[in-house]
């Protein structure tokens, strides 16, 4: 594991039940500022392996990123039952949830 990967990580772990983070600021907090695709590529090899809480990362815009019928219902519902409002569109308000200072 690269020490990209391994900062990574530990910043989705960091991710409390009823909070969000995107992509990008976990990038940026990892000090990739542009490494948004490698928290996407991390999330994809390494949730189940390393127990992350995969459901609590979406986009920047507050949107659900993956598509229906790959894991985007439950992920709906995992944050949903952490309290996270999610609208029926896959929507989270970014000003209320999101994670503040990694």
């Amino acid at each position: 594991m690269t020490e990209e990967t391994g900062r990574i990580i530990t910043l989705i772990q960091s991710i409390p039940a009823g909070k969000v983070s995107s992509y990008r600021d976990i990038a940026r907090a990892a000090g990739l500022p542009n490494g948004a695709r490698q928290v996407v590529r991390v999330l994809h090899s390494m949730s189940r392996g390393q127990n992350l809480p995969w459901h609590r990362v979406i986009r920047a815009d507050g949107r659900i990123g993956l598509p229906e019928g790959s894991g985007r219902e439950d992920q709906i519902i995992l944050l949903r039952n952490e309290g996270v409002e999610v609208s029926d569109s896959g929507r989270v308000d970014m000003s209320k949830y999101a994670l503040r200072g990694f």
